[in-house]
């Protein structure tokens, strides 16, 4: 078998720093108890080490205070909290076609329980959404704008910033889905002035699967009805879910070895720099982009400036199904993508890759070589070359 060449970080990253595994073990083999169950040393030990994720967390989104961060178990749980949380009967949601399926998929659960409407505006070629189309879309009972704050598809960077500036102007709330960009972008939830961001620990953050995170900005627990109801170790003589954060919104035992994965990731984040880890991506998706270019009957989809991206590039070869293509990059090459339509099928329809059934999406990560991507520049020529 060739050399193991994973560029599939816009699926989970990896590898992870060694201090993740670390964590892990360490919680596993040496403490085992559940988070604020005990007042023991092992189980003081747990929740001092969770508490410190929490604080990372906030640190790395600049969140007003750690208790702002909600643990959840992945993105997607982290759309769901919100999601359902906060639209009723009767509400109005303007969302995109780039959306994932993690939005995609709870509004039209609501839309078919509750009659919530829902409108989706339109992307260009390059999967940008046009904030004055958002405008355009809103009404009076718009309750939600739920936006992608980068595309898992082709990697386009939204105008957040934009939109969150026209729904500020408003009654409505922001909801931004931070998956791809989380540890990929500077975020600031205070500048954006978003109201709910989501995403997953086990991607830009570099954390176990099993993770997750949901800012919610103060006040919001007033509206944001609990997703879930349990055990929180706290207020147990009372019937009714605890009120205050983050307790109202994580019921039930966390994922202890997750998180302490997950705070292990975020302190590599915060060291390393999230400016250093969009440098070190901006220069190899520019090196793969310049290396995909000049293969004849390969074509890439996206913004063609780096900047205007992550290290997310789709690509489609003439002559082969986006899975066979995959299959062969795996089996002769050792490369390792993901082809097909990445849970948005709406992306693929805006990019014009839909009806070929998606396409083959390379996307890199921290630990990702100059190396690593000319091993796929040579190996998607030779397949070319061949078809």
């Amino acid at each position: 078998m060739p050399d193991r060449i994973y560029l599939d970080n816009a699926a989970t990253s990896f590898p992870k720093p060694a201090t993740v595994y670390d964590a892990v073990d360490h919680y596993q083999r040496k403490l085992g108890v559940a988070v604020g169950r005990g007042a023991y040393a092992q189980a003081m030990e747990v929740q001092a080490v969770v508490s410190r994720c929490r604080k990372k967390a906030a640190d790395l989104l600049h969140a007003e205070s750690p208790e702002r961060i909600v643990f959840t178990f992945n993105g997607t749980d982290s759309l769901n909290v919100a999601i359902h949380g906060i639209l009723r009967p009767g509400d109005h949601v303007v969302t995109s076609i780039v959306e994932h399926n993690s939005v995609v998929r709870p509004l039209s659960e609501l839309k078919s329980r509750y009659g919530v409407e829902v409108t989706t505006v339109a992307a260009d070629a390059t999967g940008l959404v046009n904030p004055g189309d958002v405008k355009s879309a809103m009404q009076p009972n718009t309750r939600l704008v739920a936006m992608i704050h980068a595309s898992n598809v082709v990697g386009t960077v939204q105008p957040v910033q934009e939109i969150a500036d026209i729904v500020r102007k408003t009654d409505a709330l922001m909801l931004v889905d931070a998956a791809q960009s989380a540890g990929h972008l500077p975020i600031d939830v205070s500048q954006f002035s978003v109201d709910l961001l989501a995403c997953p620990g086990h991607k830009g953050l570099l954390g176990p699967l099993g993770t997750g995170l949901l800012y919610v900005r103060p006040g919001l627990e007033r509206q944001l009805a609990s997703f879930r109801q349990g055990g929180t170790g706290s207020n147990s003589e009372d019937d009714a879910q605890p009120g205050f954060l983050p307790d109202r919104y994580e019921s039930g035992n966390h994922n202890a070895p997750g998180l302490f994965g997950l705070e292990a990731g975020l302190e590599y984040v915060l060291n390393r720099g999230v400016d250093s880890l969009r440098d070190h991506e901006r220069e190899l998706t520019a090196q793969l982009l310049e290396g995909l270019s000049g293969i004849g009957g390969l074509k890439t989809y996206g913004p063609l400036r780096v900047e205007d991206r992550l290290g997310v590039v789709s690509l489609n070869v003439e002559g082969f199904e986006p899975q066979i293509l995959a299959g062969i990059l795996d089996e002769n090459f050792g490369v390792q993508a993901r082809a097909g339509l990445h849970c948005a099928p709406g992306a693929h329809r805006c990019v014009g890759t839909f009806d070929s059934g998606g396409a083959v999406r390379l996307s890199v990560g921290p630990f990702t070589t100059g190396g690593n991507v000319d091993s796929a520049t040579r190996a998607l020529r030779a397949i070319a070359g061949a078809g």
